[in-house]
């Protein structure tokens, strides 16, 4: 079931990285299952699922999960999945990260200045604004309790052994772009990491839509 919030172009961009599957070796594989599996398990057992992405910086892998978490969900009909993002400290949206989610389709607009600026993110003409800016993971609007908390890089996963107020806790970690910033490469590494992240959550969402609900 495709979703008409989800805009032509990111529509064509998940099509074909659902056609792809998801990326890495059996071991994050493993992990991805283990996502889809918590996912449908919460859904089954309750009215949604919160999922609150979470890296060192809040400034990129974090955002690209949550922003690519809820057009994967919404594209598969799942609008009961709430996505969030946090990191164990507060820094900015890193504009690479807003120019790579951009250039797969998304409407980024910077709504507010300064060094940490809030933007509204859209997935389509129909849908609603998502804001994002960086914040801690503790801090509103992410839930405060009986969420999914997901380690989207190995430093806040090593960071946080324990997450307050998560109801399961996950690690995703993924290789931070930042190493390439500055340099020739450095949006070919921005456009990879999105491309990776959003097989991945294509993959995850599609299992989650097609997986039998449990009594």
């Amino acid at each position: 079931m495709v979703d008409a919030v989800v805009n032509e172009k990111l529509e064509t961009t998940f099509a074909a990285w659902e056609r792809e599957g998801a990326t890495g070796d059996e071991d994050h594989r493993q992990r991805l299952r283990q996502l889809a599996s918590v996912v449908r398990t919460r859904l089954d057992a309750s009215h949604g699922v919160d999922l609150v992405f979470v890296c060192t910086h809040n400034s990129r892998r974090s955002h690209m999960a949550q922003l690519l978490a809820a057009a994967a969900a919404k594209r598969k009909g799942l609008s009961n999945v709430r996505t969030f993002s946090g990191g164990t400290e507060t820094t900015a949206f890193n504009p690479r990260a807003v120019a790579a989610l951009q250039r797969v389709g998304f409407d980024i607009q910077k709504v507010s200045g300064g060094t940490n600026p809030r933007y509204a993110v859209r997935f389509g003409p129909a849908a609603p604004p998502v804001e994002a800016f960086s914040k801690r993971f503790t801090e509103p609007p992410n839930p405060s309790r009986d969420f999914v908390a997901v380690m989207t890089c190995s430093q806040a996963d090593a960071a946080c052994p324990l997450v307050p107020g998560a109801a399961a806790r996950l690690a995703v970690p993924y290789e931070d772009p930042k190493v390439a910033d500055d340099t020739p490469e450095e949006a070919a590494r921005y456009d990879e990491r999105v491309a990776q992240i959003g097989r991945d959550l294509a993959w995850v969402f599609s299992v989650v839509a097609t997986a039998p609900s449990t009594p």
